[in-house]
C-alpha cells in the first residue's frame, strides 16, 4: 500500500492538500511489522529516482525509488527499514538528458549544517507545548488590529555570540529562548520577528535565499530546539512573527531550482522564471502544486511550530512581472498588464486559508509600492493581508530625519502626509533591517549634528514613530542607537549600554513601548480617524508637530508635542481638545532619559486661550529637540 495515496495526488494537483508536509519528504512508517522510514518526492520530469544516505552507506544503486499511481503526477516513493531518525540523505534523480542531479529534500524537517548540503531525517511530533494559556488568548481575539503590536526584529545569529569559539559562537535555540525573552520583557515589545529561520546555505543571505521551506536552520539547533525557543517565548506573553520567502530561491545545485532536470518549481520561461537583479528563480505560481508547495510551509510554519504570524518578504516582485526587469525581460499578462494574476489568485488563497484556519494568526505584507487593498478582503478584490508594511511612511520619515534642522520646515509635509492616507491600509511602520545596511549608516548616524544633537534626534524621532498610528517594528540594536552598520558577521555592540547616552536611549525605548501597552489610545483605533487628531500639522516654520491618541474609551486620551530642532520655547503653548487636567507622562529632558531635569511640574490645567484652533489651551517648557506627552 503507498503513503502517498490517489487522493492525496488529487488534493495536491488542486492546491488544497493542507497537509502535505505529513505525506511528502521522510516519515516513520511500519509495514508488515516492520519500523522504517517512508521516502516521498515529487519529480515529474524525471527518468528514475533513488534514496541515498548514511543508512546506505551512500550506495547509488540499493534504494530505487517507484512511482506511484496516477504515475502522471510524478510522485516516488519507496520505503527504507535501515533508515533512522538523525540520519543524513538526498535523492539522486536521474534526468531526461541522462544527467543525474543530488537534490536535497524540498520536504526535509532537517538540513545538515552548512556548508554541507544533505537533508537530515527528523521528526516534529512529540514536543511538548505548554503554551495552551498563550494559543487560547491569541484564538479568542476578535479584532487584532485594535490590540497592540510592537515588534522587536532580530537576526538570531547576529544578536548575541559566545565569543572565541569554532562553531561561529551562534547561541543555540534553547539559549537565544532565555536571553530574547528577558530582554524583550524588560523592554516592553509585544512580538519578536525572527529573520533567516527556514533553512538557507549563505549567511551573507540573511535567510531571504531559503532551500529548506519546511526546516528550521540547523545553524541553531534542531526542529524541536526551535519548538522549544517559540513555545518559551509564548509562555513569556511575547508572539512570534516568521519571515517568509515565497517570492524567490536560488539557484544552489542541491536545491529546488531545475529540480528534476526541468524547470519545476520555477517558471519554464527565464522571463518569467528569473530575478535578473537577484540571480533567483520565481516560483511558478500558475502550478498548482507549487503552490501547494507554498501553502504547506505556511501551514507547518502555523501548525507544527505554533508561529502567530508570517511576514512574506517582497511581495510586489511577485505581483509585478516586470518587477526589476527592462523591456524585453518580461513577459504580460493575457489582459497584457503587467500584474501577475497567477500570483494575486495564490495571495487571496493563502491569506484567506491562513487567517480563517488559524484564528489570531496574522499574514504581513512587506509590499513597496501602492497596490490598492493589500489588507482589503477577497470579496472587495483585495488581497487581505492583515497588515502591511509602510514603506512610504518609512522613507518619509527618514528622509526628515537626516535633515539639518534648518531644511525640516521646507520638508513638513514628509511627517504628516501618511495620515492622508492611514486610512486605506492596516500599516506596520517599519524601521527594519534594511534601513541600517549597504552603507545607509545605522539609525543613531541617520542623524543629523553633533553627538549631543544625534541622540536627541533620535529620541524625537521615536517619539513620533511611536505615537504615529500604525503598528510598530524597530530592528535589533537601534534601541540603544548602535553605531555601527549592521552586519550577520558579528554580535550588536551590547557594550555601548555602559555609555551614558546610548543607555538614556534605550530607557527612552523603553518608556515608549511601556507607554504604548498601558495606554489603549496608542493602539485601539490605528486605522481610522476616530483614534487621531491633528492639533497643528502646520507649524513648519518652528518644526513642532503636536497630535491627539485616543482610545475607544474618553479617559486616557494622548496628546503628543515633538519639536524637531534645537530652539527651546520657555513657555510653549499648545491648544488641547477639552478644559481638562492634563497630566505629563513622559519628559525627554528628564534625566533618565540623558537630560538636565530631575523633577519638573506634572499636572497642567487648560486656560480659555485660544491656540492652535482649540479655545483652551495650556503652556509649558518646551526644550531644543524636546518631547512631552500628557494623558487627559
Amino acid at each position: 500500500m503507498s503513503n502517498f495515496t490517489e487522493l492525496d495526488s488529487y488534493l495536491f494537483g488542486q492546491a488544497t492538500h493542507y497537509d502535505i508536509f505529513k505525506k511528502m519528504g521522510a516519515h516513520p512508517m511500519t509495514v508488515d511489522g516492520v519500523d522504517g522510514i517512508v521516502f516521498d518526492v515529487w519529480a515529474p520530469h524525471a527518468q528514475a529516482v533513488a534514496v541515498i544516505g548514511e543508512f546506505n552507506d551512500w550506495n547509488e544503486a540499493s534504494h530505487m525509488m517507484e512511482r506511484v499511481a496516477p504515475y502522471e503526477m510524478g510522485i516516488y516513493e519507496t520505503f527504507i527499514p535501515e533508515a533512522k531518525e538523525g540520519d543524513l540523505y538526498k535523492f539522486l534523480i536521474y534526468t531526461g538528458s541522462g544527467d543525474r542531479l543530488y537534490k536535497a529534500d524540498p520536504f526535509a524537517n532537517m538540513a545538515e549544517l552548512r556548508p554541507e548540503t544533505a537533508s537530515r531525517i527528523a521528526f516534529t511530533d512529540g514536543f511538548n507545548w505548554t503554551d495552551g494559556t498563550w494559543m487560547k488568548k491569541r484564538a479568542a481575539v476578535d479584532n487584532y488590529w485594535e490590540q497592540p503590536m510592537s515588534i522587536y526584529e532580530v537576526h538570531p545569529g547576529s544578536w548575541k555570540r559566545h565569543p572565541g569559539r569554532e562553531d561561529d559562537g551562534f547561541y543555540s535555540y534553547k539559549e537565544f529562548a532565555k536571553a530574547l525573552a528577558d530582554y524583550v520583557v524588560e523592554m516592553g515589545y509585544t512580538h519578536v520577528e525572527l529573520m533567516g529561520i527556514s533553512e538557507y546555505p549563505f549567511d551573507g543571505s540573511w535567510g531571504y535565499q531559503v532551500t529548506g521551506y519546511y526546516a528550521p536552520t540547523s545553524r541553531y539547533g534542531s526542529p524541536k530546539d526551535f519548538m522549544y525557543l517559540v513555545n518559551y517565548l509564548h509562555k513569556k506573553g511575547i508572539g512570534v512573527i516568521l519571515d517568509w520567502v515565497p517570492a524567490h530561491f536560488p539557484k544552489d545545485a542541491h536545491g529546488l531550482a531545475n529540480f528534476d532536470g526541468e524547470a519545476l518549481f520555477e517558471y519554464a520561461d527565464p522571463k518569467k522564471g528569473e530575478h535578473p537583479d537577484w540571480g533567483t528563480k520565481i516560483f511558478d505560481y500558475g502550478k498548482n502544486e507549487v503552490k501547494n508547495f507554498l501553502i504547506g510551509s505556511a501551514i507547518n510554519w502555523v501548525e507544527t511550530y505554533h508561529i502567530d504570524g508570517l511576514r512574506v518578504d517582497a511581495v510586489a516582485s511577485m505581483l509585478y512581472l516586470d518587477y526589476g526587469k527592462e523591456d524585453g525581460q518580461w513577459v504580460a499578462n493575457k489582459y497584457g498588464g503587467n500584474e501577475n494574476l497567477e500570483a494575486i489568485e495564490f495571495f487571496k488563497h493563502i491569506n484567506t486559508l491562513i487567517t480563517g484556519r488559524y484564528k489570531g494568526v496574522v499574514m504581513i505584507a512587506e509590499e513597496s509600492t501602492a497596490w490598492p487593498k493589500v489588507t482589503g478582503s477577497v470579496e472587495d478584490d483585495g488581497l487581505n493581508f492583515s497588515y502591511k508594511w509602510n514603506m512610504g511612511w518609512m522613507h518619509d520619515f527618514l528622509d526628515y530625519m537626516k535633515l539639518d534642522p534648518y531644511f525640516r520646515k521646507d520638508n513638513h509635509n514628509k511627517m504628516t502626509f501618511a495620515m492622508s492616507y492611514n486610512e486605506f491600509e492596516k500599516y506596520i511602520l517599519v524601521l527594519s533591517h534594511d534601513e541600517v545596511v549597504h552603507l545607509k549608516c545605522s539609525m543613531i548616524n541617520k542623524m543629523p549634528g553633533l553627538e549631543g544633537d544625534k541622540f536627541k534626534n533620535l529620541k524625537a524621532g521615536y517619539a513620533f514613530m511611536m505615537g504615529h498610528p500604525g503598528k510598530k517594528l524597530l530592528f535589533m540594536g537601534q534601541d540603544f542607537a548602535q553605531y555601527q552598520e549592521w552586519s550577520e558577521k558579528r554580535e550588536l555592540d551590547w557594550y555601548l549600554l555602559e555609555n551614558p547616552n546610548n543607555k538614556a536611549i534605550n530607557e527612552w525605548m523603553k518608556e515608549l513601548l511601556h507607554l504604548y501597552r498601558k495606554y489603549p489610545a496608542m493602539y485601539e483605533q490605528d486605522i481610522n480617524w476616530n483614534g487621531f487628531e491633528w492639533i497643528n500639522a502646520n507649524d513648519s516654520y518652528r518644526s513642532i508637530f503636536s497630535f491627539v491618541r485616543k482610545g475607544f474609551s474618553e479617559k486616557k486620551n494622548l496628546l503628543f508635542v515633538v519639536n524637531f530642532t534645537p530652539m527651546a520655547y520657555d513657555d510653549y503653548r499648545v491648544g488641547v481638545p477639552e478644559n481638562k487636567k492634563y497630566k505629563l507622562i513622559l519628559n525627554s529632558e528628564d534625566v533618565r532619559f540623558g537630560g538636565t531635569e530631575s523633577k519638573r511640574p506634572v499636572n497642567y490645567t487648560a486656560e480659555q486661550r485660544e491656540c492652535d484652533g482649540k479655545a483652551y489651551s495650556i503652556a509649558y517648557p518646551l526644550p531644543a529637540y524636546g518631547v512631552a506627552v500628557f494623558t487627559y
